[in-house]
């Protein structure tokens, strides 16, 4: 098929390459613009940029997909059919109606579950067993369109929300494949989205990491997970900002006040929450890198009963 492909970050990538290692023409791809990162802001592509440059394929960067240049120029490539997968910007109906077989959507999420801009996230914070990976025809709505297929996907309960991505990123690139084949062939069964069960997944944002000690263990080590890496989850520690990068729930009893230091072992902190113990592994001090609990330990002597969060 002749596609446009429609994508930005790491997430998108397999799928891309899925495509265009299985023949199909990819008439161009689209993505965002590059951002400035680093200390320097020096000018930084996309992940599915970097793919398309080397490889050869056109590569359009809309600021505002919408306005008429850019629809005038996605209407010249004569693609049978685009697909998006993380795109960040909403197509218009005309851009919709476009391909001959419209825009089909590659979701992170098990559908009408988790619609939106942040379903990995989501079904981690809110301790899902199980996600997956919807293909879904594109219409007007946020993800509302008719459901054509799904994968399964099962949530391991160290799993954050970078290696969640990338097994749903796996699926993705392993099902877009097979499904344009059954859309080309007219074998495609689009079922509509229940309301029933249906859920959504707002954006996240940085202030969420800010860890509430009175929640459960179990609640916490979620957060800790589910924004890994961005934003990540955060509390103080003597006046500076404690990044908590990896902790796990002992199964053990709460022995003092939620924040509080229950005990410290050469290789962990076990921090009192409003349920349960919290061991903390990995950490990030203001200013520092990443580092061990037991690294950490090397340069602040962390003691029974101090508090953190304060």
């Amino acid at each position: 098929m002749r596609i446009v492909f429609m994508g930005t970050p790491d997430f998108a990538v397999g799928a891309l390459r899925s495509l265009w290692e299985a023949g199909h023409e990819i008439r161009a791809v689209v993505t965002q613009p590059d951002k400035p990162k680093g200390r320097g802001k020096a000018l930084q592509m996309s992940p599915v940029k970097a793919f398309a440059v080397e490889k050869g394929i056109e590569v359009f960067q809309p600021e505002r997909v919408k306005r008429p240049e850019a629809v005038e120029r996605l209407a010249s490539y004569g693609a049978d059919i685009f697909v998006v997968a993380a795109f960040g910007q909403i197509l218009s109906r005309e851009i919709l109606q476009l391909p001959i077989y419209g825009c089909v959507n590659i979701h992170a999420s098990l559908l009408p579950k988790y619609r939106g801009s942040a379903p990995i996230q989501w079904a981690i914070l809110n301790g899902e067993a199980v996600t997956g990976v919807t293909i879904m025809q594109m219409d007007e709505g946020i993800d509302t369109g008719d459901m054509l297929f799904k994968k399964e996907v099962p949530i391991d309960l160290q799993d954050t929300a970078a290696t969640l991505q990338d097994k749903l990123a796996e699926a993705g690139a392993a099902l877009i494949v097979p499904a344009l084949d059954a859309i080309e062939k007219g074998t495609a069964k689009a079922t509509p989205q229940p309301e029933a069960g249906s859920c959504y997944a707002s954006m996240i944002d940085k202030k969420m990491g800010l860890i509430d000690f009175s929640s459960s263990a179990e609640q916490i080590q979620r957060l800790i997970r589910g924004l890994n890496p961005w934003p990540s989850a955060y509390t103080s520690y003597k006046g500076k900002t404690l990044k908590i990068w990896e902790a796990c729930v002992p199964g053990e009893e709460a022995d003092g006040s939620p924040g509080s230091v229950s005990r410290v072992e050469k290789e962990a902190v076990y921090v009192n929450t409003g349920n349960g113990l919290l061991k903390v592994i990995r950490v990030q001090i203001e200013g520092k890198k990443q580092m061990a609990v037991k690294d950490f330990l090397l340069g602040y002597r962390m003691e029974k009963g101090e508090r953190l969060g304060c």
